[in-house]
């Protein structure tokens, strides 16, 4: 599918995609609050995240099937969306919580999207606006108020080793997404997501051997905040509301925004997590979480209003260049119609017949030119920066 915000203006792609990454976020958010209830009936959390996951490919099986064209158009990718945003994330995460504390974990993870601008700059070399840049500082700073990290700091090597393999992995899920909509075979964001689901759910089949869990306990209640409720509530919720719709969601927005800015905005994740922990499990928020908070609020607000990146001035350079070479070219073509000898070889006969080295020439340097201005035009692109080749 050709993206659309090829379709929508700037303005409108922008907003449209900075919604889906709030409803992502919020969706996401709402994961921990709905898996913990089943972790306290029983559940390793490990099989509450292949029952989150294997759950959502169930349920995307028939959009699957109608994109099944995507498997031969973009494999590499959508292997790697599986291996990297769906197994990788949730795998190095809660590997992670089981030898370093949760609020520590997360932390690292969120690193993201800070990764995901470095990323972009100096493996890409695409420019990054400063605002993108700043956003991402101050939501990670908001982050750090959010999970108290000065309450249970740990350096456990092998945890924190975890940890920033969940944050690779992160930035592997918004690199990806955007890489579905590049190059002259694109896949649809639903289509991304139904396989990297389904990608994903083989793969923690194989680490998690969900045949040794005790599954009858969703015919039962779970607590919430003091509260019973059938188990298959928070199950069904985690399945389609946390994971099926975080996921589309997810993806289509990381196809109307930059990767930097999707990523800042993601950092919401942890702020609705909190929130809903609050709410629904009881778990109260105090000043610091409260104050870091609003410094994500700020720091995605940042990222989002940011203006476009500066172009390099090679780029603009080259064109202006391109363009004068171009125009004397275009005037030496015309000497030569005047002044050619009668021996010279002509590309067509009569008045106006022109050298055919110098015709070769000029249409060599006139192609050379307007490329120079399409690639300035191309860097000077906002914040969705220029494609890169580099796909899967």
């Amino acid at each position: 599918m050709h993206s659309s915000k090829h379709l929508l203006g700037g303005s409108s792609a922008r907003t449209l995609g900075l919604t889906l990454a709030l409803v992502s976020a919020i969706a996401f958010g709402g994961s921990g609050t709905a898996a913990k209830p089943l972790i306290a009936a029983g559940l390793s959390p490990l099989h509450v995240v292949w029952l989150r996951v294997t759950g959502a490919a169930v349920v995307l099986l028939p959009l699957a099937y109608r994109h099944r064209a995507a498997v031969l158009r973009r494999p590499g990718l959508l292997i790697g969306f599986g291996l990297l945003a769906v197994a990788g994330v949730q795998a190095c995460y809660f590997a992670a919580i089981s030898r370093i504390p949760v609020g520590v974990a997360l932390l690292i993870e969120y690193l993201g999207p800070p990764l995901l601008i470095g990323y972009v700059r100096f493996v890409q070399r695409r420019p990054i606006s400063r605002g993108a840049a700043v956003g991402a500082g101050v939501a990670v700073a908001g982050l750090a108020c959010v999970v108290e990290i000065w309450n249970g700091l740990s350096f456990d090597a092998l945890g924190v080793l975890f940890a920033l393999g969940a944050a690779c992995c992160q930035v592997g899920y918004f690199v990806l997404a955007d890489a579905g909509s590049r190059g002259d075979r694109p896949v649809d964001p639903i289509a991304v997501s139904a396989y990297g689901l389904l990608i994903g759910a083989i793969v923690l089949t194989a680490l998690t051997r969900p045949w040794e869990a005790d599954w009858s306990l969703l015919g039962g209640d779970v607590v919430m905040n003091g509260r019973t409720v059938p188990a298959l509530l928070p199950a069904a919720w985690m399945v389609l509301i946390a994971t099926v719709l975080a996921y589309l969601t997810g993806v289509i927005a990381v196809r109307h925004l930059s990767p930097p800015i999707a990523g800042v905005v993601a950092n919401l994740e942890a702020v609705v997590a909190t929130v809903l922990a609050w709410v629904l499990l009881g778990e109260h928020l105090g000043l610091p979480q409260v104050t870091g908070g609003l410094l994500v609020l700020a720091g995605a607000f940042a990222a989002q209003a940011s203006k476009p990146g500066t172009a390099p001035e090679t780029a603009t350079t080259a064109a202006r260049v391109g363009t004068t070479t171009a125009a004397g070219t275009g005037a030496a073509a015309s000497v030569g119609r005047e002044n050619a000898p009668p021996g010279t070889d002509r590309v067509t006969r009569g008045p106006d017949a022109v050298p055919a080295g110098a015709t070769a020439l000029g249409e060599r340097l006139a192609g050379a030119a307007a490329e120079a201005d399409a690639t300035a035009d191309r860097a000077g692109v906002s914040d969705r920066p220029s494609r890169t080749s580099r796909g899967d």
